[in-house]
């Protein structure tokens, strides 16, 4: 199981969430609804060819 590190977009504190696995091998974007872990806000987080990055519902 592969982790990334994010950043809240609302507390800015960091923390890790697990990578989910790509059985069809094809790369694209996976959005993962997600609370914080520090401060329990809803964000999104997208893994796509970029990298891994975290997104407040308001933005």
């Amino acid at each position: 199981m592969d982790l990334a590190a994010v950043q809240c977009p609302t507390c800015f504190e960091w923390f890790e969430v697990a990578l989910p696995s790509d059985p069809s091998g094809t790369a694209g974007t996976v959005e993962l609804d997600y609370d914080c872990e520090v401060c329990c806000r809803p964000m999104v987080i997208r893994i796509d060819a970029e990298g891994v990055r975290s997104v407040g519902l308001g933005e």
